[in-house]
């Protein structure tokens, strides 16, 4: 069975944001068919699109799965009902967000979900953690590597790496 690498971006700016991100990071590793394969550091980052909300800590995670796009999102929001979700403001806070940011290459679009996230490339708090583990990685619509992709972005936004580790 063919397997894929698979980024997903996490974040939460509401109530114990760190144990969320573990909280998640745990879930996601017990999801049937996933291998979890590693964390970015955490970051700590101003909100993106509404700003006026508190600070929000984001990561990655890779892992390998051969679960397709549809199936793994409704295993991931599945995850957040589970942890607590409870806003769905437009950019707005929230306890828990998971979102695919990069599917092994490929590109990917239906009713539920995109692959590649479709503003991945105008998202530093997603950017800059994803170079943490995959630099190198070439997004498969612009072609840059994700470092390539950090140095171009224009979000304007502080992400400052923190103490705080995901070790699940």
């Amino acid at each position: 069975m063919k397997t894929y690498s698979v980024f997903i971006g996490i974040g939460s700016n509401l109530g114990d944001r760190h144990g969320r991100l573990v909280a998640a990071s745990r879930e996601v590793k017990v999801l049937p068919d996933v291998k979890y394969v590693w964390a970015s550091p955490v970051y700590e980052t101003d909100a993106y699109g509404k700003k006026d909300q508190p600070k929000f800590l984001n990561a990655v995670l890779e892992i390998e799965t051969p679960v397709l796009p549809p199936e793994l999102l409704k295993c991931l929001k599945g995850i957040e009902t589970k942890l607590g979700r409870t806003s769905s403001e437009r950019w707005g806070p929230r306890e828990i967000d998971l979102d695919i940011l990069l599917y092994d290459g490929y590109v990917y679009r239906d009713d539920t979900v995109e692959v590649p996230h479709p503003d991945l490339e105008n998202r530093k708090f997603a950017l800059v953690p994803l170079r943490e583990i995959a630099p190198d990685l070439v997004h498969p619509v612009s072609g840059l590597t994700v470092e390539e992709l950090v140095q171009a972005c224009g979000d304007t936004g502080r992400v400052q790496m923190t103490s705080y580790r995901i070790n699940v």
